[in-house]
């Protein structure tokens, strides 16, 4: 099924091709508010088409990235010929993003989106001390850590990579919960988790070993309980070119060395 392009909303980063990528594009094919567009066109980097994607997901835009940026592994190549049919060739991924409920040392509750992961990470030189539940079963009665953190399959290629997290498929229904620089229990890896789940973690020993939060660029200090469940009422839409679509370059970063 062909994608609608009549309309299309550009967003650029400020980084110098992409501003220069914004003018010759409109010029090419008009630029029209974000509320009339058929289909959002980011130009950047995947910081950018993460952004755009945090933007677009309350109001069901699609979202046609090109890379203007570094890594842009979330983007497709930059090309100014044809856009409106490449956008029309393009296929489409949904997916729901993770909603984390903070709880901070001082009682104030607080709601984040991520479409990559919600991590923990501790505050101070002292590592973090942990409690994980998961639907309501302790599954980690005390795990001791520099770091936690919950990746959607979309976030898995990011820092769940650094941390030595599995790589998901984009359609798995699965996430995947990797700890960084585990002290204890030792050999403890990470789990994969059903994405239908809720996972509560409490800190232990707050006040000594305090803790931070970040749901993909929005972080709550000083947390003492976190909530992660995924979102059923907000959807992300990325589209991809049909001959490098997002699930063949998450599969294929699998047998990369």
């Amino acid at each position: 099924m062909s994608i609608a392009t009549e309309k299309l909303a550009f967003i650029a980063s400020t980084a110098p091709d992409a501003e220069a990528a914004f003018d010759e594009l409109t010029r090419l094919y008009g630029n029209v508010p974000l509320s009339e567009a058929d289909v959002v066109v980011a130009l950047g980097g995947d910081g950018l088409m993460l952004q755009t994607l945090h933007e677009t997901m309350h109001i069901g835009k699609r979202v046609y990235g090109m890379n203007r940026g570094s890594v842009g592994f979330l983007m497709n190549d930059f090309e100014t010929v044809d856009l409106p049919d490449r956008i029309a060739r393009a296929v489409e991924n949904e997916f729901h993003p993770l909603k984390m409920t903070a709880t901070d040392a001082w009682g104030a509750l607080s709601h984040s989106l991520a479409i990559n992961e919600v991590y923990l990470f501790r505050q101070s030189y002292q590592a973090a001390k942990l409690k994980v539940v998961v639907d309501g079963h302790t599954r980690l009665e005390e795990l001791i850590c520099d770091g936690l953190m919950v990746a959607t399959p979309a976030g898995s290629t990011a820092y769940n990579l650094s941390a030595h997290g599995p790589i998901l498929p984009l359609e798995a229904p699965l996430l995947a919960m990797t700890p960084v620089s585990a002290f204890r229990p030792r050999r403890w890896r990470g789990a994969l988790l059903p994405n239908r789940v809720c996972v509560d973690i409490e800190i232990l020993e707050p006040e000594k070993r305090p803790v931070n939060a970040v749901a993909d660029n929005t972080e709550v200090k000083s947390v003492i309980h976190i909530r992660i469940a995924q979102s059923t009422e907000l959807t992300a839409r990325l589209l991809s070119d049909p001959d490098h679509s997002w699930s063949d370059r998450i599969l294929a970063e699998q047998f990369n060395d």
